[in-house]
């Protein structure tokens, strides 16, 4: 297969990475292929009965190059300072204490490449990452281990595949006649300490299903959801006590057992009980999370927090978009754009800034970060034939053409040149683009898709201190599929700033998971410290940091 094609320009930037080691006892090898383009083994859809298969041996040995990564375990449970390897006694930590990002990229840190390709079948969702296996042999799971992928294939029957992420090699496949339309959810359910994966099985219908972090079957809900195509899962602790929640559509189940704990009403309007990804947020400042779906919100107990019948259902995502401290609901629905107040009051509704009409094309997921550099909030959604960012108000920033005339497409952005001003990425159903303060492309890379709600994720994924991107793949419009599965990118000299190794949901948010793939507690608001959804943090000198004004 061709090499992608790329086309990258950015401004001037210096570089100054900070590093972390790991304990003595956990060192935390570079891949000695750091710099090679490998292809994974290919894996197989279907299967009618939960199982695992996994290779004899397929973990990877590599050299240890002597200068470990900046590694930032990201648990907002533990003080300041306690990022190794090992997992540390939580103490309590003030989250205010994030400090600003510093570390900047020097102007060439576009040279990219593709590092890796895995696969021939068909992918909807967006590639997850987290450590589910233990790379060094130390006998633990942790973060000096190699990050995984987590890749969801097939079109009917999918199965989970499970790769490094250092080179597409699979650890294990899970063959369990999978919803290939529900985007899975991986992340410490159960207060074990260990992450576990929960997608669904049923394609007219759905049921939640959960794993241990090796495959083990764990679970099957007690009461299948609703939604069926589009759907995406989310983990929280709604309750801020004993094991997360696991929610999805319109129900919420207990982490440890699938217990259902929360089944809201179908919503009213087109598509919202299909496409749907609900988010869990604290909108009242008492700290449990509510149940969000937009149009609503619930209390963990079922009870209402707020409704807005008439207004219509779509993808919300929380964030700061005003002048006070409280959240705001971002909701994108095929009338167009809606904010509401925490407390469910109508800001804005139905704008359609693109130009682009009221329908199906504007039925898709946003991501919300900083994208001017300027210390607030933007927030940046297709429609279709266009991609763009807005400020908090509406007022269009940039619009940019693009080719998604099945419009279902999300997007996420990222900072990798560390200077204070993100690039927003999103790709359609012939390409994947990062696009520059102004809407111009940087970054152009070949895909292709039919586009269901995946959106591209920004991770280490290879755990060598420097961002990558991971895209997948399935058939386009034309019912044609050009490129691999799954494709891993990169700067060719890993220059790119240090993101987060650990993408978990379809809803991730930063605060929503600790780097370790357990779940917070007590969620931080994210609206006041990151103040970004669909996006990935930068890493610096062992925690999360947050990059300063432009």
């Amino acid at each position: 297969m061709a090499r992608p094609r790329l086309t990258l320009a950015l401004a001037p930037t210096t570089v100054a990475l900070a590093l972390f080691a790991c304990n003595d006892a956990d060192t935390n090898p570079f891949d000695a292929q750091s710099g090679t383009s490998t292809t994974g083994a290919e894996t197989t859809s279907g299967g009618s009965a939960p199982a695992t298969t996994a290779p004899a041996d397929t973990s990877t040995s590599v050299a240890d190059t002597g200068e470990p990564p900046v590694l930032d375990v990201g648990n907002w449970d533990l003080p300041p300072g306690k990022h190794g390897c090992s997992t540390e006694t939580p103490a309590d930590i003030d989250p205010d204490s994030v400090m600003p990002c510093s570390n900047q990229a020097p102007p060439d840190s576009f040279d990219a490449e593709v590092q890796w390709t895995w696969g021939s079948g068909e992918s909807y969702h967006t590639p997850l990452v987290i450590n589910l296996t233990d790379d060094n042999g130390n006998g633990e799971i942790d973060v000096c281990d190699t990050p995984d992928v987590i890749v969801l294939v097939g079109t009917a029957a999918g199965t989970m595949v499970v790769l490094d992420g250092a080179t597409g090699n699979e650890h294990f496949t899970i063959n369990a006649a999978l919803n290939p339309n529900v985007t899975p959810a991986v992340g410490d359910i159960d207060d074990d300490g260990l992450p576990e994966l929960v997608a669904a099985v049923g394609i007219f219908g759905g049921t939640l299903v959960a794993y241990e972090h090796d495959g083990t079957p764990k679970w099957t809900a007690s009461a299948p959801f609703a939604a069926q195509v589009g759907s995406a899962i989310g983990i929280a602790n709604f309750d801020n006590e004993g094991s997360a929640e696991v929610y999805v559509a319109g129900q919420v189940v207990r982490g440890d057992t699938g217990e259902l704990i929360l089944s809201a009403p179908p919503q009213a309007g087109l598509l919202s009980g299909q496409l749907t990804a609900p988010v869990a947020a604290d909108l009242d400042g008492d700290d449990d999370l509510e149940f969000i779906r937009g149009q609503d919100a619930y209390h963990l107990d079922g009870t209402v927090y707020y409704a807005n019948p008439d207004q219509a259902g779509g993808f919300p995502q929380i964030g700061n978009l005003d002048e006070d401290d409280d959240p705001e609901i971002l909701i994108i629905s095929t009338n167009g754009i809606s904010v509401f107040e925490h407390d469910g009051a109508v800001k804005y509704a139905d704008i359609r800034p693109s130009g682009d009409p009221a329908g199906f094309s504007w039925y898709r997921p946003a991501t919300i970060h900083d994208l001017d550099g300027d210390g607030d909030a933007e927030y940046a959604v297709s429609s279709a034939s266009h991609y763009a960012a807005y400020l908090a108000d509406g007022t269009v920033m940039w619009i940019a053409n693009v080719q998604d005339p099945s419009g279902i497409a999300a997007g996420t952005a990222f900072d990798f040149l560390g200077d204070g001003t993100a690039e927003a990425i999103f790709a359609d159903e012939y390409h994947l683009f990062a696009f520059d303060t102004a809407g111009a492309p940087l970054l152009q890379v070949d895909r292709s898709s039919g586009t269901l709600i995946e959106y591209p994720s920004v991770a280490d994924v290879d755990n060598d201190g420097a961002a990558d991107i991971l895209v997948v793949s399935n058939r386009n419009f034309e019912g044609e599929q050009l490129t691999p599965t799954l494709q891993v990118i990169r700067d060719s000299q890993d220059r790119w700033i240090q993101a987060r190794r650990i993408w978990n949901q379809h809803t991730y948010h930063v605060t929503n998971v600790n780097e370790d793939g357990t779940i917070p507690d007590v969620e931080p608001k994210s609206w006041r410290l990151q103040n970004t959804y669909r996006t990935n943090a930068q890493i610096e000198g062992g925690s999360v940091c947050v990059p300063p004004a432009g």
